[in-house]
Order: structure tokens, then C-alpha cells, then sequence
């Protein structure tokens, strides 16, 4: 993929990028994740991780942390997610610590764990968010660049998925692991503004891989249709099978529709977090709701891992989990809606 230049495909030309709009960005990862989702949210990760450099990194850092990682040479990671912090990013507990000055730190020392972090253990590069001050909430939260290697940074469980299973996740083991202050991305409690700048565009991103997971099964469904015969005709002369078929078609057209809309709002500049939690939501709804229908339609040659239509339901289902559960999305969605509201 960094070959292809699809590593650094949606960043400015000015910082190395491949000036691709977002809307273009999308038409790259529906057909990733019509071809093998794993390989989609690898990249979307890798991706996401990057972001944040690009828009709140110093010229230094920029130049030290991602010529590689745009290369495709050195893989990122995105480090939010705690046992305690899952959906509530505000509430995460690793331990920041400065080392010296408190005014003016030499580093810090992390102390905790992340957990279900993706590209872990094999991404080098690790975006990792922790807390000055557990009781200050989103204001203690802070952004550092920790390379693997690091002394005191290590991974504990790695984690046995369902579904996509080819892109790797796993726990960040931090046990003292002392942070040089230049690799502090932002000012102390800049950390949660730092991650949500991030998570809206890598919803976006996920939205439109379900949209390819979902395509896929669609054309898969259509064809296996027209080959199988059963009563003496093909299964696409049975006028039941063909309404399940269009209303997977139906959903499909749906979700790209509001997927390729958050995008060409971002590509304005415009706000972007209840249109991403529309389409990251309907989009994984819609990857698992066509993908269960196609096996389905596959019979039992579809409940078989044979022709892979099972694993398409499978990496579904993780799309309806991760990037914030759809029941966050659905909240964030209803807040946008409530506060218009009060407002007229």
C-alpha cells in the first residue's frame, strides 16, 4: 500500500501527502474493504494516527515522525482505548507523570495500559493518549509520540477476534516508560481536543470500508443467484430472493450516500461530527444487515468459510464495535438533533 502511495493518500501535498480530497479517499477504502476489511483498517489506523501530527505537530516533530509512516516504511497506531475508557475517552487513567520541572518537564513517565489497540504489536509508531491528573477529566489529558522499543513500553495480551482477523490488536503494556518532552504532540490538556480532531475523519474512513464489505457481499449474493438452480431455474427467477436483493442494493446506495456526504463536507471545511457518526453507524449497520443477508442467500455453502461469505458477516460485526459503538453514535447523532432544537 505505501507503493501504491495509499499511506499518505488523504494529507496535503505540502506535508508529503497525496493531496487526495476526502471524498476520494473514500473510493479507496470502500474498495479496500470490498476486497479484505483487515487490510482496510490497518490502513485506516495507520492513517488515523497521522492526522494529528499533521495538524497540531511542531515542523520538527512532522519531520522526525512521518516521512516514514507516509512512506508506508514504519506502521502507526492510535492509542485511546483503556478497560476503563472504552466508549468514554475522557475517563482513561494511564499515568502521565512530568519528570523534573513541573513547569518545564524533561519528559514524562507513562504508567498503565491500553487495550484492543490496533496494529499492535507490529506498528512501530504509537500515537498514545494519558493523563496529568485523573480527577481533572478531559483536562489532564495529554498526546505523546512513543516509538517502539522505548525502555518500559511493552505489550501484554493480544486479542483473538472474531472477524479481521489479519490486522492485529493488542495490549500496550507502559511501566514507567520515561517520554522525552518533544514527543509531547500538543500543550498539556490539549489531549482530548487532539484525539476528537482525529476520530471524526477515521469514522469516516471506516464508514466507507463497510460500504465496500457491504457492496461486496451485494455482488457476491447477485451472482451466486444467477449460477445456482434449484426447481428447475435459477434462483434469480424467485421473485422472494430478488426483493432481498434489492433492498440490499437499497442499503448499500444508502449508506455510500451518507458516507461520500460527511466527506465532501470535510473537503469544506465544514463540521463533521454528527454527519461521521451517521455514516460510520449506518454504514456498519448496513455492512452487517446485507452481509448476513447475502449468507443468507448463500445457504449453507454460505454458513461455510468456503466461499468467505461468512468472514464478510464476521468483519461486520467488529465495524458496528469499534471507532465508538453505534449506541455512542446514535447519542452523538441525537445531541447534534436536540441542540438545533433549542436553538430555534
Amino acid at each position: 500500500m505505501g507503493e501504491l502511495g495509499l499511506t499518505a493518500a488523504p494529507f496535503p501535498a505540502a506535508d508529503g501527502g497525496g493531496g487526495f480530497s476526502y471524498v476520494g479517499w473514500t473510493l479507496v477504502m470502500e474498495e479496500l474493504g470490498a476486497a479484505d476489511m483487515s487490510s482496510a483498517v490497518t490502513l485506516s489506523v495507520h492513517i488515523l494516527s497521522m492526522f494529528p501530527v499533521i495538524t497540531w505537530g511542531s515542523a520538527e516533530q512532522k519531520a522526525r515522525w512521518l516521512p516514514a509512516m507516509l512512506a508506508g516504511d514504519a506502521l502507526g497506531a492510535f492509542a485511546l482505548t483503556e478497560p476503563h475508557a472504552v466508549s468514554d475517552a475522557a475517563a482513561i487513567r494511564l499515568r502521565a507523570e512530568p519528570v523534573g520541572s513541573a513547569a518545564a518537564p524533561d519528559g514524562y513517565r507513562l504508567t498503565g495500559t491500553k487495550i484492543w489497540i490496533s496494529n499492535a504489536p507490529e506498528a512501530e509508531r504509537y500515537l498514545v493518549f494519558a493523563t496529568l491528573d485523573p480527577s481533572a477529566g478531559e483536562k489532564g489529558i495529554t498526546a505523546f509520540l512513543v516509538e517502539k522499543g522505548m525502555p518500559g513500553f511493552g505489550f501484554g495480551a493480544h486479542e483473538r477476534k472474531m472477524g479481521i482477523r489479519s490486522a492485529p490488536a493488542a495490549e500496550l503494556v507502559f511501566d514507567g516508560a520515561v517520554i522525552p518532552a518533544e514527543n509531547r504532540l500538543g500543550a498539556e490538556g490539549d489531549g482530548y481536543r487532539i484525539a476528537l480532531s482525529a476520530l471524526a475523519e477515521g469514522r469516516i474512513s471506516i464508514a466507507a470500508a463497510c460500504v465496500g464489505i457491504a457492496r461486496s457481499a451485494l455482488e457476491q449474493a447477485a451472482s451466486y443467484l444467477h449460477q445456482r438452480r434449484a426447481f428447475g431455474a435459477p434462483l434469480a427467477d424467485q421473485q422472494g430472493l430478488r426483493f432481498m436483493l434489492a433492498e440490499m442494493a437499497r442499503d448499500v446506495a444508502a449508506a455510500r450516500a451518507l458516507t461520500r456526504d460527511a466527506a465532501a463536507a470535510r473537503d469544506r471545511g465544514e463540521p463533521i461530527g454528527e454527519a461521521s457518526s451517521l455514516a460510520k453507524w449506518t454504514a456498519s449497520d448496513t455492512a452487517m444487515r446485507v452481509a448476513t443477508d447475502a449468507v443468507q442467500l448463500f445457504g449453507g455453502s454460505g454458513y461455510s468459510r468456503e466461499t468467505g461469505i461468512e468472514r464478510l458477516m464476521r468483519d461486520a460485526k467488529g465495524a458496528q464495535i469499534y471507532e465508538g459503538t453505534n449506541q455512542i453514535h446514535r447519542l452523538i447523532v441525537a445531541d447534534e438533533v436536540l441542540k438545533r432544537a433549542a436553538q430555534t
